[in-house]
């Protein structure tokens, strides 16, 4: 990963750290087939409202996957359990509170929906809902995210999908 004028601070080569979190792709079987819950987001940093998935930070003494469960718990109220992972993704993002660059590898996991009614628990998110697995895939803002929901579209769609 490059830092620098890439990561969009326009000005050289700024403060650097790195982050790693872990999130999920929850789905449950619909009147018309797999659907994913999907949440919309206000960026802390651009203002603009974004759809995404849940995620966050790895808290010390965590696994991966215990992190993606509990993010997905306090941003959109439900418990899933994990069905797959779904490989990672990293990026690097100008923080502007904080004057700094992060170099961030996300985790994502499939997950099925166990319990719960979907809402923006814990404030981080502004909406959530749930819709077609494949809607889901083209409302992702971010090219990383849509590439998370495509893949797990494929392992869905496959012969051999996994059970829920």
């Amino acid at each position: 990963m490059r830092f620098g004028q890439d990561a969009g601070t326009g000005d050289g080569v700024a403060e650097r750290s790195e982050e790693v979190s872990a999130g999920g792709l929850v789905v449950r079987r619909g009147a018309s087939g797999y659907e994913a819950l999907i949440a919309e987001q206000v960026d802390r940093n651009s203002g603009r409202r974004t759809i995404r998935l849940p995620k966050g930070k790895i808290d010390p003494g965590e696994t991966r996957e215990e992190a993606a469960l509990r993010e997905v718990r306090e941003e959109v109220g439900l418990s899933a359990r994990i069905i797959a992972p779904l490989g990672d993704v990293s990026y690097v993002f100008y923080e502007r509170r904080a004057g700094r660059q992060v170099a961030k590898r996300v985790h994502y996991y499939l997950m099925a929906h166990a319990a719960g009614e979907a809402h923006a628990a814990d404030g981080e998110m502004a909406r959530v809902l749930w819709c077609a697995l494949a809607e889901a895939e083209a409302r992702m803002s971010f090219d990383a995210e849509r590439e998370i929901v495509a893949r797990a579209r494929a392992l869905l769609e496959s012969p051999e999908p996994p059970t829920l």
